[in-house]
C-alpha cells in the first residue's frame, strides 16, 4: 500500500484527519494531519474511524475494496495531484471513482462518500510519504499493535466495543451535512454482521 493508514483516523465532530497518538482516560490524544500538527484530545463520545479499516462496496456483495488499496490505485493513476475535489461536480466525481473502481456499487456508494474519499486522499497524499509496497508492509506490521491500543475508551458502565467502520459506501452516513463533507470529516458506522471484506 502507498500510505500507512494504520494510525490515521477521521473523528466525528472534528474536521480533517488525525494521527492517533495514545489512549487517555478522557478519550484519545490525536495530532492533526496538516501543517500545524496541533495536538488535542478527541473525547471518548466521538467516533474514531481508522482509515485502514474502511472499504468501498463493489457490485459483488461479498467483496469490498480496502481504502489502502483504493489509495494505491489512485496513486498509480493520478499521483499526488487529483483532478477532482469534494467541490467537483457529480459527473466528475462519479467518473473519477469509476476509473479507480470500475465495479463500485452505485447504489451503496453515495456522492457524499466519493467527496470524502477525494478529500481524504488529498490530505493523506499531501502529509504522508508514499511508501513502496515492501516498505509499507513492514511498517504496517510494526504499527498494528499501537493502532489497536489507541482506541477511545467508552463511557463507564458500557461494554467496550471496537470501532469497525467498513465502507465509505453506505456504511458512512449519507445524511451528513455539506459542511462536514467539505471539511473531509466523515462519521462511519459499524459494519453489518456477516459482511465479508476483501482484505
Amino acid at each position: 500500500m502507498p500510505y500507512n493508514l494504520q494510525e490515521v483516523a477521521a473523528i466525528s465532530g472534528m474536521p480533517g484527519l488525525f494521527r492517533l497518538l495514545r489512549a487517555a482516560r478522557q478519550g484519545v490524544l490525536v495530532e492533526s494531519l496538516d501543517e500545524r500538527k496541533s495536538r488535542s484530545m478527541a473525547p471518548a463520545r466521538n467516533k474514531v474511524s481508522l482509515l485502514a479499516d474502511i472499504s468501498i462496496y463493489t457490485e459483488d456483495p461479498d467483496v469490498t475494496v480496502p481504502l489502502t488499496e483504493v489509495f494505491e490505485r489512485i496513486y498509480q493513476q493520478h499521483g499526488t495531484n487529483l483532478t477532482v475535489t469534494n467541490k467537483s461536480s457529480e459527473d466528475e466525481l462519479s467518473g473519477f471513482l469509476a476509473g479507480v473502481i470500475p465495479d463500485y456499487d452505485r447504489d451503496r456508494v453515495y456522492l457524499s462518500d466519493i467527496k470524502k474519499l477525494a478529500s481524504w486522499y488529498g490530505i493523506v497524499s499531501k502529509h504522508l510519504p508514499y511508501q513502496a509496497a515492501d516498505a509499507a508492509t513492514e511498517t504496517t506490521a510494526t504499527h498494528e499493535a499501537s493502532a489497536e491500543e489507541v482506541e477511545a475508551p467508552k463511557a463507564k458502565g458500557k461494554a467496550q466495543k471496537a470501532a469497525e467502520p467498513v465502507s465509505t459506501g453506505g456504511e458512512i452516513t449519507s445524511t451528513a451535512d455539506a459542511d462536514a463533507d467539505a471539511a473531509g470529516n466523515p462519521e462511519a458506522t459499524t459494519p453489518k454482521k456477516g459482511k465479508k471484506k476483501a482484505e
